[in-house]
């Protein structure tokens, strides 16, 4: 079976334990590699990353336009052109099934 495994940080060059219980959660997970990161570099790394839905994101452009379907007046994140149908999204996920 598994035995705890002492590792070098990356970052900060302390040792810490890779331990039998977490060795084999990845195991079960399909992890290839073993941590390369202590505990607190691995949460100082993950503080640092911009959340998904975090507003440090810049907006993607829409354009106004107009359904096909039902007429209502809505965006789109693409640039409208006059030879294929628009839909807002009502329409667009009825239609998609």
């Amino acid at each position: 079976m598994y035995q705890d495994k002492t590792i070098s940080c990356k970052d900060c060059g302390q040792d810490f334990v890779f331990t039998a219980g977490e060795q084999e959660f990845y195991a079960q997970k399909g992890f290839g590699n073993e941590p390369t990161r202590c505990k607190p570099c691995r949460d100082s790394r993950k503080g640092q990353k911009p959340r998904r839905n975090d507003d440090s994101r810049p907006r993607r452009q829409t354009f106004p336009a107009v359904c096909d379907e039902c007429g209502v007046t809505t965006e789109v994140p693409f640039q409208p052109s006059q030879d294929k149908p628009v839909y807002c999204k009502d329409c667009f996920n009825r239609r998609r099934g």
